[in-house]
């Protein structure tokens, strides 16, 4: 290996991808047997609330080993659906946490609360229960709480539920991350009032675009079904302000498609994670976002949390070095909600000191569901390589 190879792209070495590696790539899974079946939607002349959308909510619930699922257009609408049936209104505080997409806050600002924003943990930067315990108690009237299964990890799901019921305000998740993940061996889906999934383009389990709403509330359930078709019973009398939220019988066969095989896709994408970590142990200032033994993730991103000072550089200067070796990253979630300028006029930025530097610290790196083993290596092997030129990096990427 010559001295330009060992050295990192941003000190003018070889790149580890000249061609480019994407954050995220999509492969349709058995994409002849999914031609034929939307030929067959297309050929019924029915594209929105037919059997194909009624499969893909039975499967899912076989599949979270739940009563009731209901396919939404997609997760953000599916959580304020739920938020709304919740009964959130009045501007009613909702607390959340900080370190989520933005999506988790616009849903409760479109259902009529409030965000409530609250710390993230250490470990896995998840929803804190003590911190989200002691606001709550400190809030005037709340009306839900919220929790994200950030990058497909489990929450602490028993904790967050007492913090809820000792409150009594209804616990809702956003689960977009986490179609595919287990708490102690028990598939997310089942927990709270309703867990809420995505199957966007990025996520383990794609529909296209689509959402799908978890629930062992049947009553919940019935009122979603009307909700997401404006509010209408059939008879156009409608009972509520609802949305047209229904996912088309197109994305429902998409989402079938990806249906079949997600255990098997989550425990690859497990172990590609489980091999970066291998490779990049021992490394100083630097951890992934792993959830804890016993917990299935579907690390629907892997996630670095860096800590500066050890590693030598900062996520920022990492991803700056990584974009130079044609690896392309993000800076999941930075900034936090609290700081972003849509909840600005809250003025809580200054009240969450843990999730900023935890939002300071992460950075994404490519992961997919059919990316091998040797292509994650080579992701690890230029972290690694870029580390051990820090002071240099450092120097030549000081205005970063």
């Amino acid at each position: 290996m010559t001295t330009d190879q060992l050295r990192p792209a941003v000190l003018d070495g070889a790149p580890a991808f000249p061609d480019g590696l994407p954050l995220t790539r999509v492969r349709v899974p058995d994409r002849e047997r999914l031609l034929g079946r939307l030929a067959e939607v297309l050929d019924s002349g029915m594209l929105t609330n037919g059997p194909t959308v009624r499969e893909l909510e039975e499967r899912a619930a076989e599949l979270l080993g739940v009563p009731h699922v209901v396919a939404v257009s997609n997760c953000t609408a599916g959580l304020m659906l739920v938020l709304q049936a919740a009964g959130v209104d009045g501007r009613r505080p909702v607390l959340m946490p900080g370190f989520t997409f933005s999506a988790t806050a616009h849903a409760a600002h479109w259902a009529g609360g409030t965000p409530l924003f609250a710390e993230a943990r250490e470990q896995d930067i998840t929803l804190d229960p003590a911190d989200a315990e002691a606001r709550l108690k400190a809030a005037d009237a709340p009306a839900a709480m919220m929790a994200t299964h950030v990058y497909g990890t489990p929450c602490q799901v028993e904790e967050l539920q007492r913090v809820a019921d000792a409150a009594g305000v209804p616990l809702v998740y956003d689960a977009a991350h986490g179609l595919g993940s287990a708490r102690r061996g028990v598939p997310i889906g089942g927990f709270g009032l309703a867990e809420v999934f995505s199957m966007s383009p990025t996520k383990v389990a794609v529909a296209g675009e689509g959402g799908l709403v978890a629930t062992r509330d049947a009553a919940l359930a019935a009122t979603l079904r009307t909700a997401r078709d404006y509010g209408n019973p059939g008879d156009y009398d409608t009972l509520f302000p609802g949305l047209n939220a229904r996912m088309s019988e197109l994305h429902a066969a998409v989402g079938l498609a990806w249906l079949a095989g997600l255990p098997e896709r989550v425990a690859h994408r497990g172990a590609l994670v489980a091999g970066f970590a291998r490779a990049t142990a021992g490394l100083p200032g630097l951890r992934l976002a792993l959830p804890e033994d016993g917990d299935t993730s579907t690390f629907k991103d892997l996630t670095l949390i860096l800590d500066a000072g050890a590693f030598g550089l900062t996520s920022r200067q990492l991803a700056v070095a990584l974009k130079a070796e044609g690896i392309d990253t993000r800076r999941y979630f930075h900034p936090p909600v609290h700081r972003q300028r849509a909840y600005a006029h809250l003025g809580r930025a200054e009240e969450l000191p843990r999730t900023d530097r935890l939002a300071e610290a992460v950075l994404t790196v490519p992961l997919w569901s059919h990316m091998n083993a040797a292509t994650v290596r080579r992701v690890a092997d230029a972290v690694v390589r870029v580390r051990s030129f820090a002071p240099e990096v450092r120097a030549a990427l000081h205005d970063v």
